[in-house]
C-alpha cells in the first residue's frame, strides 16, 4: 500500500511538472520566453547594481529546483512520520487501521508541510524583489515609475534608457505591450545606428526575451545571435516534457496495479482468517 501511494504521489508530482518544466529548461539554457528580471548593464551606477538584487535566469532556475527538491524530500517524509506519530494516539491509530483514512492523513500532512515550505520560499523571494518591485512599479504611465525618474536624472545614453524602459513595461502587471514595443523598436534601430551598443554590456538573451514577448521573433542580428542556444532549450524541454509525460503514466499505471493486487491480498487474508476464526 506505501508503494502504491508513492508512485501515485511521483505520478501525480510528475504530471503537474509538465506544465511547468519549459520555462525551467530556459532558465537552465540562461534564456527566458517572458522579461521577469530587470537586467542592469555595466555601464549604470554601481552604487545602483549592488542596490536592486538581479540574479539572472539560470540562478533562478537552480534555486527553484533546489527549493522543489527540498519541497519533495520534507514534505514526503515528513509526512509519513507524522502519520507515524499519529498512530501512537488512541484516537487515530484504531482510525488508521482503514487505508483511505490513513492515506487522507498522510496526504493532508503532505500539502500543509509543501504549503508551509512554499510560503517560506515566495516569502524570502519577495523580501529580495521589494526594492526592484518599487522601483520598476507605476499605475497608468511608465513615466511614472521611480526607474524613468532616476533615468532623466542620470547621464545614461537613450539606448540604455531604451533597454531598461522595454524591460520594465515587460515586467509591469499587465504587460505594457504599447510601451514595451516603443522602446523595443527603438533598440533594434540603435543596434544598427549607435556605435557603443556593444559596449553598453546589454545581454543577447535579455534582448531575445524582449523581442520573442514583443514581436514573438528575433529581429536584431544580437538577438538572433541567441537562437541556437534557445533551439537546444526547446529540444531538451521536448524530452523533458516526454519522459515526465512517461514516469506520470508509469507511475500511475504501477500504483494502481500494485493498490489492486494488494486489495487481493488483504481481501483474500480477511476471508481466511475469518474462516480460522
Amino acid at each position: 500500500m506505501v508503494s502504491a501511494v508513492v508512485l501515485s504521489s511521483v505520478g501525480i508530482a510528475s504530471l503537474v511538472s509538465v506544465f511547468f518544466q519549459q520555462e525551467l529548461v530556459f532558465n537552465l539554457f540562461g534564456v527566458a520566453q517572458q522579461v521577469h528580471q530587470l537586467h542592469l548593464p555595466y555601464i549604470l551606477d554601481q552604487q545602483l547594481r549592488e542596490y536592486i538584487h538581479q540574479p539572472d535566469y539560470l540562478m533562478n532556475a537552480l534555486s527553484w529546483l533546489g527549493w522543489l527538491i527540498l519541497k519533495l524530500i520534507v514534505s514526503f517524509i515528513g509526512a509519513f512520520i507524522i502519520v507515524g506519530v499519529l498512530k501512537k494516539i488512541r484516537f487515530f491509530k484504531v482510525r488508521f487501521q482503514s487505508f483511505i483514512l490513513k492515506f487522507v492523513a498522510w496526504l493532508l500532512s503532505l500539502i500543509i508541510l509543501w504549503s508551509g515550505l512554499t510560503y517560506v520560499q515566495y516569502d524570502l523571494k519577495d523580501d529580495e524583489d521589494k526594492e526592484l518591485k518599487s522601483f520598476i512599479k507605476y499605475d497608468q504611465n511608465i513615466q511614472q515609475s521611480a526607474i524613468y525618474q532616476y533615468l532623466q536624472r542620470s547621464d545614461a545614453p537613450e539606448t540604455v534608457q531604451s533597454y531598461l524602459l522595454a524591460q520594465t513595461a515587460l515586467m509591469h502587471k499587465p504587460v505594457d505591450k504599447v510601451v514595451a514595443t516603443v522602446y523595443a523598436e527603438k533598440l533594434i534601430k540603435a543596434e544598427q545606428s549607435d556605435s557603443r551598443f556593444l559596449e553598453y554590456g546589454f545581454k543577447p538573451e535579455q534582448l531575445w526575451t524582449i523581442q520573442h514577448q514583443v514581436f514573438n521573433r528575433a529581429l536584431s542580428p544580437i538577438a538572433q545571435g541567441v537562437e541556437a542556444q534557445v533551439g537546444r532549450a526547446s529540444f531538451w524541454s521536448n524530452i523533458v516534457e516526454k519522459v515526465l509525460w512517461g514516469i506520470s503514466a508509469l507511475s500511475l499505471f504501477f500504483s494502481l496495479m500494485i493498490y489492486g493486487v494488494a486489495s487481493r491480498i488483504a481481501k483474500r487474508l480477511h476471508r481466511i482468517g475469518h474462516r480460522i476464526g
